[in-house]
């Protein structure tokens, strides 16, 4: 019990040491920077099919906790890309509001899936059908803790598409709300999933690697692409992957 509480206490404190002292100031809500981090070229030099899935640290102090993610999608010589957010405001389903590959308010996004070229074309039908026909959509639906929030609605969209392989970070809170039910498969159908609402969960996959989802913290490890996963800190070891 004590090193499970280290596990948990340890990662979040340290993460809080560097948003106090060591990450830069990203500003507020109105004035940090939203601009693209200039990870995809301009769409109209870039014919290909193309999926992404970005994440990035979210505003201010939930920052220590949690990332944001979102859906970017781009048909075969379609003229501009489409990104997909959760968000709190408004309409929860937020298409284009921000730059494909931009900052989010101040944060340099991470890359969780790349896909291009036939493949991607082939993929996209069925992310935008999960998209179109997503559950909680309505205004009210969003909760950042324990969910939904951006984390539950771009994991439902990955659970759709097993053959993305993709694996959240272990800091996007939200990610192990249950949106089928308390139990499943995980996304790349390679193990199961138990959550209690989004509190308490366990999963255990090939691709997912295993965690322990305590009140949206998550402890685990990985040994496909061998990493320990914290809370507060993410990946320790290498980077989630195909």
């Amino acid at each position: 019990m004590v090193i499970f509480l280290l596990l948990l206490t340890a990662p979040i404190g340290w993460s809080a040491v560097r948003y106090l002292f060591i990450d830069p100031d990203r500003g507020t809500w109105q004035t940090a920077d939203r601009s693209s981090a200039g990870l995809l070229p301009p769409a109209s030099t870039n014919q290909e099919a193309l999926i992404r899935v970005y994440a990035a640290r979210t505003m201010r102090w939930r920052g220590i906790f949690a990332v944001h993610s979102w859906i970017v999608v781009k048909e075969r010589g379609a003229p501009a890309y489409t990104r997909y957010d959760y968000t709190a405001w408004g309409e929860p389903i937020r298409s284009n509001g921000f730059a494909a590959d931009g900052r989010w308010f101040g944060a340099v996004p991470e890359t969780v899936v790349a896909v291009d070229g036939a493949e991607a074309a082939r993929l996209i039908p069925k992310i935008r059908s999960v998209i179109d026909n997503y559950k909680f959509r309505t205004y009210g639906d969003y909760s950042a803790w324990p969910g939904p929030n951006s984390n539950t609605f771009t994991r439902v969209v990955l659970d759709a598409v097993p053959e993305l392989n993709a694996v959240l970070p272990p800091t996007a809170i939200g990610k192990d709300y249950p949106y089928d039910g308390w139990f499943g498969a995980t996304a790349s159908r390679t193990g199961v999933f138990v959550s209690l609402a989004g509190y308490l969960g366990i999963m255990i996959g090939w691709v997912e690697g295993f965690e322990i989802n305590f009140l949206g913290a998550v402890i685990g490890f990985d040994l496909r692409r061998p990493a320990l996963k914290l809370p507060g800190i993410g990946r320790l070891g290498m980077t989630a992957g195909p």
